[in-house]
């Protein structure tokens, strides 16, 4: 059977009163987002925004000299493109998908009348800002202050909270990419959590078969950044329900 794909696997989309989504809903572009394809490129215009729903976007600063880390991920509980309701048509990171999947493009000019009206998803993409704001803050120190290892749990803490499995198609040299570190720390690290029985290793794909493990080992940044997410839209009603174990939307419910 094909996969059944719904705007409302997206977080904020299904959070949207049933007027405000259908505004959109037939805007809506269902766009596969495959491993390691560039969605902004730095300084570029921005075109669209991106709603992942099983896909994961990762936010890049790109060096002058081409090394990268990066600054925070987006998956179903957001948004990518938050530069163009923020006042910018363009920015000076990349997005570039992590974890292929599917999303569901709007086109820029759409997304700002809507921001415009002033509504419910002005105040939906505000308070999804704010917690990006806070990932990236919160990347940034424990890049700084924690090690390796306890940036990997967070890492995949994040990752596992955007995909409906426990096993994660990605290589230690992505990983490494993505932390803006050696791939020989990455190595270590995971070696150490594979020894210690969280994760399993084979090429290509890192299982996590301990999720408590990686939650012990991680840092506070992980916790902080969950926390936040769940402050701002604690009181959000959603068109469906969410499963708060995998972060996932369950079929069927209605708003109340």
């Amino acid at each position: 059977m094909p996969p059944v794909h719904s705007p409302n696997q997206n977080h904020l989309l299904a959070a949207l009163p049933a007027a405000d989504f259908e505004r959109l809903v037939a805007h809506l572009e269902l766009v596969p987002l495959p491993l390691g394809e560039i969605l902004y490129e730095p300084g570029a215009r921005m075109r669209h925004v991106y709603f992942p729903t099983t896909s994961i976007v990762s936010l890049h600063y790109v060096m002058e000299s081409g090394a990268s880390a990066e600054t925070a991920g987006v998956g179903n509980e957001g948004i990518v493109g938050v530069s163009l309701f923020m006042g910018g048509d363009s920015t000076p990171s990349s997005a570039v998908v992590q974890t292929a999947g599917h999303a569901y493009r709007l086109e820029s000019r759409l997304l700002k009348d809507e921001f415009g009206r002033g509504g419910p998803l002005q105040s939906l993409l505000l308070r999804y800002t704010q917690a990006l704001i806070t990932q990236m803050t919160q990347t940034a120190a424990c890049n700084r202050h924690h090690s390796i290892e306890q940036q990997l749990c967070r890492w995949l803490l994040l990752t596992l909270d955007r995909v409906s499995s426990r096993e994660l198609t990605m290589t230690q040299e992505l990983v490494a990419s993505m932390l803006g570190v050696r791939r020989g720390g990455i190595t270590e690290a995971a070696g150490n959590l594979q020894r210690a029985g969280v994760i399993k290793l084979r090429r290509g794909h890192i299982s996590v078969v301990n999720r408590s493990g990686l939650e012990i080992r991680a840092c506070e940044c992980y916790a902080v950044v969950k926390k936040e997410l769940s402050r701002l839209l604690c009181d959000v009603q959603y068109r469906q329900s969410i499963s708060t174990e995998s972060g996932n939307l369950r079929p069927a419910a209605t708003l109340t």
